[in-house]
């Protein structure tokens, strides 16, 4: 969510950087998905402290080998933020009210995400919404690999990591397209 809101103006946040010298524009908004990386660290062991905590008071848990999945979720969530990011960011600089829309729809992706309710919940029938969203797999690992209660299959993430390598190159091809001439747009 904070990588995707962060690379979603990269445009209009550093044209005056951009405008004096050159340098490879794709770095700004890969240092703040870096940045963000480093916050979430800091998160996860806050979540790693609170998790140790009620496992010593007595609430039992059934962490997996899953667990050792972590670094390659987290780098898919990068991926997906930094995709999404950029193609927002390249849409922008043509449609500048759409910025306005970011915080909206990242809240209803949050809603459209089982994090506050399990995928076990969801009926067969809106399954293939969850297939369409990347970041539902995700979630359902990270609540199965820890607490040992989820529902992921192969078919959703390898439909989540495409989805995701997807909005990466798309983002990055439109990315490459549009820094040639948004000094003219911006």
């Amino acid at each position: 969510s904070k990588c995707l809101g962060s690379t979603s103006d990269t445009f209009y946040a550093n044209a005056g950087i951009f405008g004096k010298v050159y340098f490879p524009r794709l770095a700004v908004p890969v240092s703040v998905v870096i940045t963000n990386l480093i916050t979430f660290a800091l998160q996860f062991a806050l979540f790693l402290g609170i998790l140790g905590m009620f496992y010593v008071k007595g609430f039992r848990f059934q962490p997996n080998w899953m667990i050792l999945l972590t670094p390659l979720l987290i780098l898919q969530m990068a991926a997906l933020g930094l995709g999404t990011g950029i193609i927002i960011s390249s849409l922008t600089t043509k449609y500048r009210d759409f910025t306005y829309l970011i915080g909206f729809g990242t809240q209803l992706w949050m809603y459209a995400t089982p994090i506050i309710y399990p995928m076990s919940q969801i009926p067969q029938k809106w399954m293939w919404v969850f297939y369409a969203n990347p970041m539902a797999p995700i979630v359902e690992i990270f609540r199965y690999a820890f607490l040992g209660t989820g529902s992921v299959s192969g078919p959703q993430v390898l439909s989540s990591v495409g989805v995701t390598l997807l909005l990466l190159v798309l983002g990055v091809i439109l990315f490459s397209r549009i820094e040639k001439t948004f000094m003219d747009t911006v």
